[in-house]
């Protein structure tokens, strides 16, 4: 069995006491990291730990970090029946290499510790009973953002996780977004730091206890979901009367006008003007989702779906296994997969 064991967010005096009691009587203790303020404190007891640190200098990916000390656990539990490995805070909070434990159905036990989100919520004095996010700084992406929810990210652990993270969050939020940084969040020398979102990887050192408080903001124009709430408001018992009487068939000549008018802005190469028009012709795709939804048609996921499946299926050189040399093939595959969907649709 692999006994993993959580060390908690801050000092030993957090420690609780059947864990610290449980690594008083192992011999030695597998850890991931011996960055953290408990081992520290438990080496002077006399607990020998072997770490993992020096598997983080070999690659270049946290993940291939991760999947190395998973495959040494596993190699040492074939060979010993009990094994100890300790990792920061909570084993079941932001822990990737535990994960990928349960993902292999490695026999394993959890025995707990205080989670750094506990200390963190209380640092930035968030209560989480409305809702917030906790993401993971190493593989942050905008698409994981809900800007109008409080967020959390940990594991920024250096600073190109700290660059990485600030550059994701500016593909939805002003570069003037304030952000806070909280470093040792718990202990004594608990630091918290804010900053427009655009200092976020500089003036600061990057430690193993840093994760980044964001708060919601309410620049939501750029969402969707809230687009989609704008037209269903429009439509609403005290929405616009116009929009209300609107039909699929009254939208017909105005969409093909707007057409005509972005294909004129294209011609002109007026940006700004396309950026308009092509808002336009948005504009007529949603209020013709919005009324089949108010008739229990379809809804606009379902166009977002027949569209992407489309575009996955005409497209076997990108998302399948055969290849395309030049654009001319790829559109003759393109024409392949069409003329296919016709067959099929035909004999249905």
């Amino acid at each position: 069995m692999i006994k993993i064991v959580g060390l908690g967010a801050g000092n030993i005096d957090q420690l609780p006491l059947g864990i610290y009691r449980y690594l008083k009587e192992a011999q030695t203790v597998f850890t991931r990291t011996e960055q953290h303020p408990v081992i520290d404190s438990l080496k002077n007891e006399g607990i020998h730990f072997i770490s993992f640190d020096e598997i983080y200098e070999k690659h270049e990916q946290f993940e291939d970090v991760y999947q190395e000390i998973v495959q040494i656990l596993m190699e040492t539990h074939q060979r010993e029946s009990h094994i100890v490995y300790a990792v920061p805070g909570h084993p079941m909070v932001a822990e990737r290499t535990v994960a990928l434990l349960q993902e292999k159905n490695a026999d394993i036990e959890i025995a707990g510790g205080q989670s750094f989100l506990d200390a963190m919520l209380t640092a930035i004095k968030l209560d989480p009973i409305n809702g917030f996010q906790l993401l993971d700084g190493s593989s942050l992406q905008a698409k994981d953002l809900q800007i109008a929810q409080p967020i959390i990210i940990g594991q920024v652990y250096d600073q190109f996780s700290a660059s990485h993270v600030k550059l994701t969050l500016m593909e939805k939020y002003p570069d003037e977004h304030v952000v806070m940084v909280v470093q040792n969040a718990g202990m004594p020398n608990q630091s918290i730091r804010s900053c427009p979102l655009y200092e976020l990887d500089h003036g600061w050192t990057v430690n193993n206890l840093t994760s980044i408080y964001v708060p919601p903001t309410d620049q939501l124009l750029r969402e969707f979901w809230k687009l989609r709430e704008i037209f269903a408001t429009l439509r609403g018992e005290n929405g616009c009367p116009w929009d209300k009487k609107q039909t699929y068939q009254s939208l017909t000549k105005k969409m093909i006008e707007e057409v005509n008018e972005y294909i004129e802005a294209v011609e002109n190469e007026d940006i700004d003007n396309m950026i308009e028009e092509l808002g336009d012709v948005l504009l007529h795709v949603m209020l013709a989702s919005q009324i089949a939804i108010d008739q229990d048609d379809f809804s606009i996921d379902d166009v977002i779906h027949a569209v992407a499946s489309k575009m996955i299926r005409r497209h076997p050189h990108v998302f399948g296994d055969v290849k395309a040399a030049s654009a001319e093939e790829a559109y003759a595959y393109f024409l392949q997969a069409k003329a296919e969907e016709k067959i099929q649709n035909d004999t249905t």
